[in-house]
């Protein structure tokens, strides 16, 4: 199953509109409100430490073995346009196919949720340090510039929605179906005995990453066409709902 390096701003010091909020408070709001559907999705992930700066989080991205490395940050114009400009870019390495795919998926779904969607654009970059100096397939999502009112006001207005949007676009990505988040839920093995296949795919065909033995009591992160989404001793995949008791 794919994990990947969750990286929101760190800089506070990039004030919005709305006095007492800036890019590392509400980029970290967005990712919170990621991460139930990461987990529902089968998607694992690491958050950067927001004591550290872009190269901190370059370095810790590079230490691990990550499928994806999503940047989240917001913009600010030049000062001649500030307040002026609105619109996303996502930013991909122009010498990585799948970055500038996985960024293309992005800026379209996202089109279906900003009020202006022709300004949702898929960019190359050639100076992001997040984007071209990582090892996992990185994009840097621009969502709205924060000293526009009302970019800024969909943008803190939304966030939830914005969060969902960008799960479904990493699910997109991988291949896999993208699952409502709701309350984690319990649920006990019942096989008569047998062991119980985790799958990479919620289907038959899926490949049996381990096997769970008979009464053992899971977590329970999300349901899509009979498969529960779980975990088991670290790995995480999808069994059968016909084989789990709740």
């Amino acid at each position: 199953m794919p994990i990947i390096f969750l990286s929101p701003s760190t800089q506070e010091w990039n004030p919005y509109v709305t006095e007492g909020n800036n890019e590392e408070l509400v980029m970290n709001r967005l990712a919170n409100a990621m991460e139930p559907y990461l987990r529902a999705s089968g998607i694992r992930f690491v958050r950067n430490d927001p004591e550290r700066n872009v190269a901190g989080a370059i370095a810790d991205s590079n230490a691990g073995r990550f499928d994806v490395h999503l940047a989240l940050h917001s913009n600010a114009a030049p000062e001649q346009f500030s307040g002026i400009l609105r619109g996303i870019d996502i930013y991909y390495a122009p010498n990585s196919s799948d970055s500038e795919m996985l960024a293309t998926i992005i800026a379209n779904n996202l089109q279906r949720i900003y009020p202006l969607p022709n300004q949702v654009l898929a960019r190359p970059t050639a100076s992001l340090g997040e984007v071209l100096q990582t090892k996992a397939v990185a994009v840097l999502a621009e969502i709205g510039y924060h000293d526009n009112e009302e970019d800024e006001h969909w943008l803190r207005g939304n966030l939830d929605r914005i969060a969902q949007n960008l799960v479904l676009s990493l699910t997109d990505y991988f291949g896999i179906p993208f699952v409502t988040a709701g309350e984690p839920f319990y649920g006990t093995v019942n096989t008569n005995g047998s062991r119980l296949n985790l799958r990479s795919y919620p289907s038959l065909t899926g490949s049996i990453l381990t096997q769970i033995p008979d009464n053992t009591q899971l977590i329970l992160f999300g349901e899509t066409d009979g498969w529960y989404v779980t975990e088991y001793n670290g790995v995480t995949g999808y069994v059968s709902s016909e084989f789990v008791r709740l």
